[in-house]
Order: C-alpha cells, then structure tokens, then sequence
C-alpha cells in the first residue's frame, strides 16, 4: 500500500472501463473477392502498360494548282517529307472558285480526286505546312487566297501560333514572280503568328546553276510552267524533293525542344 492509501493503476494498462468501452481485436482479414478484385486491377494495369507506337508528326503540303505543275512539285516535296524518320506529309487540294465551263475554255486538266480539299479548321492538326500555289501577277492565285480568307476563326483564336510553314511557287516566265509570289504570301503567316521557314540557300550548288532554266528561290522551291505546256526540270523537282526533307528537319527538331 502506498502513502496515498490506496493501490495506483498500472500505468500499462487501461482502466477497465475504457477497456470495455474501447475492446482491441485483430484487423479483420480482407474478404475473398475483395482480395481477388485487386489481384485482377493489378493483373490488368500490367498487362495493359505496353508502350504506344510513337505518332508520326505531320507535314500538310496544301497547293492550288490548275495545270498540274505545282502537283507534281508537291508529289516530289512528299518524297522528301517521307523520306526523314518520324515525320510523314499528307496532300491536300483547296477547293476550286473557277466554274466548270471557265476551266475547260482554258484546257485546265481536271483534278486528281484521290487528293482530298481541305478546311480551315484541320489545318490545326498539323506539325508544320508547306503551301504551294501559281503565281498571279506576282502574288497567289486567287483559289489559294479564298482559302486564306477563310481562315478568320483560327486567327482569332491564334490556333496557329508558333506553326512552322513554307511556300512553293509556280511562275509562266522568269521574271514572273518566282521571288515576290512567295514574299507577298509571308503577311497571311505574319498575322497568324506562324513561323516562315525559306531554304535560304541549303540546296547547295544546285541553286548557283546558270546553264539551265530553274525555277525555286531562297524562299522555297519553284517552277517555270511557260504557256502551261513545260514540264518541272529534274532540278526543279529535286529541290522540292529538298524543301520537303529541309522542312520535316525543321519540324522534328521544333518538336524535340
């Protein structure tokens, strides 16, 4: 007995009506199918951890083109896109303003329709652009224009900030515009905020040739169509075959950054 009188609780145990009222037992066991259910989330989420196959990004090649020059100049740029791993271009066609009847008194072939005509709005979906289109009075053609003029949605959202894109030309003559069709085309880009990638001249000795006609300027690949009957040089199509290549480099290293 102490000097209180009395016997002092244990200091190791509880009162026992705290003991009653709080009563220790073992955690219950986790029920069968609980148990199971999780062995089957975990069973799930492993087998479903699978790497996704890396998307290609994207190059749109958008011309206008009556004649077929500046076709054959983006078929060739698509090579070139193709040809970079990881990057890949797809063709798309603007639509048409001229009526049937105009296009055949001016012997225009008809389209390829396996080539789609694009909208405005997809042009979010891509990586970078490259627009190809002839040359009128050393601007573009009035098709390639309405096209522009239609994109007034996405200027004023700014969808296409900070887009990476390029022209190609096709003129009828040598001081036709190879030069200032693609020059005056920069403002459309300019009040986007897109960013204007020219080859400069990263063709090499190709672009100092003074013993054939050629067209393509520092600011993208060109052709000289004539009276609508002459053919794009070899020269002419390997440096579209080079802006293509030139413009996938550009956009796979914007997208590694």
């Amino acid at each position: 007995m102490g000097k209180g009188g009395g016997c002092v609780p244990s200091k190791k145990k509880f009162p026992s009506s705290i003991a009653d009222e709080h009563p220790r037992e073992p955690p219950a066991p986790a029920p069968l199918e609980d148990a199971e259910s999780a062995d089957s989330e975990t069973n799930f989420t492993l087998e479903n951890a699978v790497p996704r196959p890396i998307e290609k990004l994207r190059i749109f090649i958008v011309f206008y083109s009556m004649y077929g020059h500046i076709e054959g100049l983006a078929r060739r740029m698509k090579k070139g896109v193709d040809g970079v791993d990881g990057v890949e271009a797809v063709l798309y066609r603007v639509a048409e303003t001229l009526p049937s009847e105009i296009l055949e008194a001016m012997k225009a072939p008809p389209k390829d329709e396996s080539i789609p005509v694009i909208s405005a709005a997809e042009l979010v979906e891509a990586d970078g652009i490259l627009f190809g289109f002839p040359t009128r009075y050393g601007c573009m053609a009035a098709q390639m224009k309405a096209f522009f003029d239609s994109t007034g949605q996405l200027w004023t959202e700014q969808k296409l900030a900070g887009k990476p894109a390029g022209f190609f030309v096709s003129t009828g003559t040598q001081g036709g515009g190879q030069e200032t069709t693609a020059w005056t085309a920069i403002t459309q880009l300019t009040h986007h905020g897109m960013l204007f990638v020219p080859i400069g001249y990263t063709f090499g000795a190709g672009m100092f040739t003074l013993d054939k006609i050629r067209g393509g300027s520092p600011y993208g690949a060109g052709v000289y169509a004539g009276d609508g009957t002459r053919e794009a040089s070899d020269t002419e199509l390997a440096l579209a075959e080079h802006q293509g290549k030139y413009m996938a480099g550009i956009v796979k290293r914007l997208a590694q950054h």
